[in-house]
């Protein structure tokens, strides 16, 4: 087969190349053919660090610049943390795979080792997601959100040196560095309802390279993209964001697909949880709709 040399857009953090090289490693494993050529792009969301990204326009501002290189022909694909990737997309970009998903639990790291609920009366939880801090102060009212933003190794390291007492990662950025070590305690679905996607890649390249998706599709894991689309449609019908805390986590139970989702306002207030049992989708077009159909009913309340 004829070599084809594929340019690869990426963050340049230590995570990002981790999850796109193990990405790719897989690929070129099934498809000798093709030549990888990494592209590292600082976008704006790694540029600000000193504030939270609701302040400055959401988690879309990690793949702005990476899709400005897909777009002037600059890349070929790019690997996203699905998570970081808004309902709405360039109209000439698709999300062309969705590979097999990471655990998607969140994980929390303390600084002394003590378990999340025996952590001292006032402790300081260093974390800037608001879904992350709604849903752990159910669990512990009294404790103090410190915002906390840098890669994995700067909020580990804030742990360590008692800038805080407590951080919560996920724990699919710390398997894929090797690290779960680190992890005091695995917080159950139940405790921590997970961001939508999370744990999972997204793989982006542009529209009518068929050639490209057609390699890219052989990577893709079939029930890892149907519970994606229904998380993703919860994100949809609430509008959601960084200014949003929400939630949404499905996954497969026997024939039947299990859909938990969470939304509530930006400063906790009116959380509601809803979680429903279906009949697992048989197309993609059927999951999202599953989706939808619960981000709206959250969201009218």
């Amino acid at each position: 087969m004829k070599t084809r040399r594929v340019v690869v857009a990426t963050r340049k953090s230590e995570l990002a190349l981790a999850q796109c090289r193990q990405f790719l490693s897989a690929l070129c494993e099934r498809h000798h053919h093709l030549i990888i050529e990494e592209l590292h792009v600082v976008t704006t969301g790694d540029k600000i660090v000193d504030r939270p990204l609701a302040e400055v326009g959401g988690k879309g501002l990690f793949l702005k610049e990476i899709e400005e290189k897909l777009l002037d022909g600059s890349a070929d694909i790019a690997v996203h943390s699905m998570k970081d990737v808004p309902p709405d997309i360039h109209p000439d970009l698709m999300i062309g795979c969705i590979p097999l998903r990471e655990d998607p639990r969140d994980a929390v790291i303390t600084t002394d080792g003590r378990p999340f609920l025996e952590l001292a009366h006032g402790a300081k939880l260093g974390t800037s997601s608001l879904r992350r801090g709604v849903q752990l102060k159910l669990l512990r009212p009294d404790l103090v959100i410190v915002p906390i933003r840098g890669n994995v190794g700067t909020r580990i390291r804030k742990c360590r040196d008692g800038e805080v007492d407590a951080t919560v990662l996920a724990q699919a950025g710390l398997n894929r560095l090797g690290i779960g070590h680190e992890i005091t305690e695995t917080l159950s679905i139940e405790q921590c309802l997970p961001a939508v996607g999370q744990g999972t890649l997204a793989i982006q390249l542009r529209r009518g390279d068929h050639e490209l998706l057609s390699i890219l599709q052989t990577m893709q894991d079939t029930e890892t993209a149907l519970i994606t689309d229904a998380e993703r449609g919860v994100m949809t019908a609430v509008e959601g964001d960084c200014k949003t805390p929400v939630a949404a986590y499905a996954r497969r139970d026997g024939s039947d697909m299990i859909l938990s989702a969470l939304l509530a306002n930006p400063d906790g207030s009116q959380l509601r949880q809803k979680t429903v049992r279906v009949a697992f989708p048989e197309s993609r077009q059927v999951a999202e709709r599953l989706g939808l159909q619960l981000g709206h009913e959250l969201r009218v309340g």
